[in-house]
């Protein structure tokens, strides 16, 4: 169970999140009949290697909520206290996100991104607040607000997909919304800047997009980047966001720019790959594969990724600097530790 009390959530966050929360992907049997075990601990052990101070575990693929679950449970009893498990409410239902959360919280969740469902149609700003205070009363847990435009928002509700005038009633009636994902308005940085503006003194506000987060955190405070496929980049963003934090500017805009050819690579294939407004899984995967996590296949429905796309995605990481994996695509789709 979390460590602290709902009407602590906030102070919690405030003091606990402070760095980088990446992403754990489910991986699977060969047949794919069920979780591989061996394999997500390796993922949940290289994450806490590579600095991450927590981790999503992404629902958002073929995995019933039994499966996801037992999921949690395996990279909470392999991090113990080394990683906040940020549970992923994105269901397909309210009814089912209050019954998942609720058992993430069980399972040693202690920090929920919040998501809504693709059939969810809201016509006003009283629907989205309904659907959010309702998640937000049914658990203990510290919950991270996420304006964005996967929803679907915009422009129906408003431009920023999830107006400031919205989060100021959803922050005064939910004690445990503990932290924004700003990316209201995508691509911009209006979102982040006007959190920041608004509610950086009441909740964590998070970047979780690295080009940004480097560049905004030489002007203003940023404690988290939150979630992400920072995996991609292996250890580094946990270290750019230190020099961050103390300073190191130079040092840190040096990266930014070594880093550049990856991030220009990385951006042209998110534009062929993540259409239908849904992020391309396989990709992510892949792109942690390339930095030794497990990769693996996934099951269907999902998207799929072919060779230009991963020999993009490699060779930007290649013109950065950052030695990814060599080895032969075909091992991706095995994984590294099959079962």
């Amino acid at each position: 169970m979390a460590s602290y009390k709902k009407n602590e959530a906030r102070e919690w966050a405030r003091e606990k999140l402070v760095g980088v929360i990446n992403c754990t992907l489910p991986s699977f049997s060969s047949d794919l009949t069920r979780l591989n075990e061996k394999a997500i601990r390796h993922d949940t052990r290289l994450a806490i290697e590579h600095g991450f101070i927590g981790t999503l575990g992404i629902s958002e693929v073929a995995v019933t909520l039994d499966e996801y679950i037992d999921f949690l449970t395996m990279i909470k009893d392999e991090a113990g206290d080394r990683l906040v498990i940020t549970h992923h409410a994105s269901w397909n239902t309210l009814e089912q996100n209050i019954e998942a959360v609720q058992r993430a919280e069980a399972a040693g969740a202690e920090f929920v991104l919040l998501s809504y469902p693709p059939g969810f149609y809201p016509e006003s700003e009283d629907d989205i607040y309904r659907y959010t205070k309702a998640l937000c009363d049914s658990t203990n847990l510290a919950v991270m607000l996420f304006p964005m435009f996967l929803w679907g928002f915009s422009p129906r509700i408003h431009p920023s997909d999830i107006p400031v005038s919205l989060i100021r009633r959803l922050l005064d009636d939910c004690p445990n919304i503990a932290a924004i994902k700003a990316e209201g308005g995508f691509p911009s940085i209006q979102s982040v800047i006007e959190c920041n503006r608004l509610f950086g003194k009441e909740v964590v506000i998070s970047m979780p997009i690295e080009g940004e987060l480097i560049p905004l955190s030489q002007i203003m405070p940023i404690q988290l980047s939150a979630t992400s496929d920072h995996e991609y980049w292996g250890p580094l963003i946990p270290q750019v966001f230190n020099l961050l934090r103390n300073g190191e500017f130079d040092k840190a805009s040096e990266i930014y720019w070594r880093m550049h050819p990856a991030r220009k690579a990385k951006g042209l294939v998110a534009q062929q790959m993540h259409g239908g407004h849904f992020i391309n899984r396989y990709v992510w995967k892949f792109q942690g594969w390339l930095q030794g996590y497990n990769g693996g296949p996934l099951r269907m429905p999902t998207q799929r990724i072919h060779d230009p796309q991963m020999l993009a995605l490699r060779k930007g990481l290649v013109d950065a600097g950052l030695n990814p994996s060599m080895e032969p695509f075909r091992e991706f789709f095995i994984g590294r530790h099959p079962i």
